[in-house]
């Protein structure tokens, strides 16, 4: 059994510290916390329910779901995800059009489950949809970028340099083989279907969002 884990990229530094990729790491954590405080009611009330949705209530969850998690290793991989690819994307768009980014984002691929299962009663949660986005923008934006990413087979592993059109691009076809089925994560966490939608958001209004001065490239 193997997998791949992005760390970083290896072809450029953002000039700023990313404020808001680690402002919302913090949120993603603090509520986190909140959700193993309160338990399974918390959850309940907060996450986007796709049958109540379509029925006319709960439309803020659709906001707060994409602050949640289902367990310890679905926030741990959202956020290492995360990390990876929003510094870069930060530093290309300025703080405040990142952030309207990452958030419409996360609401287009929230609808896009909703509507791929308007009638499931299945809690939707999770950040995916808007890491997605961030993905899909960065595939646009810097698809020669090598990224510094972790190769594990079994108990070997890796350290090795990957260009993002490959691994984004891969990441995206596993998605799409798994789009329209009923698949959450963990116990009902974002569907596949809101990671396609995500992802195709970001690769089509990246550009809109960016500064008039691009990041500099390094070789």
């Amino acid at each position: 059994m193997g997998g791949l884990i992005p760390l970083s990229d290896a072809s450029r530094r953002p000039l700023r510290f990313p404020v808001v990729t680690a402002l919302i790491v913090a949120i993603n954590a603090f509520i986190f916390l909140l959700e193993l405080a309160y338990g399974d009611a918390f959850v309940l009330r907060w996450s986007a329910i796709p049958a109540n949705i379509v029925s006319g209530h709960g439309w803020i969850t659709i906001l707060t779901a994409m602050f949640m998690h289902g367990s310890w290793s679905h926030i741990i991989g959202n956020m290492i995800f995360f990390w990876a690819f929003g510094p870069e994307m930060e530093d290309t768009m300025g703080r405040g059009r990142y952030l309207i980014f990452y958030l419409a984002g996360g609401l287009v691929a929230m609808m896009a489950q909703i509507l791929a299962s308007p009638h499931s009663s299945v809690p939707n949660l999770g950040a995916s949809g808007a890491i997605a986005a961030v993905m899909g923008g960065f595939i646009v934006t810097y698809p020669r970028d090598r990224i510094k990413s972790v190769l594990f087979i079994f108990v070997f592993f890796k350290v090795t340099f990957i260009p993002a059109v490959l691994l984004i691009g891969f990441w995206f076809l596993t998605q799409l083989v798994h789009a329209g089925a009923v698949i959450q994560v963990q116990t009902g966490g974002v569907a596949y279907m809101a990671h396609v939608g995500g992802f195709i958001f970001g690769a089509l209004t990246a550009r809109l969002f960016e500064r008039s001065t691009r990041v500099r490239d390094y070789d």
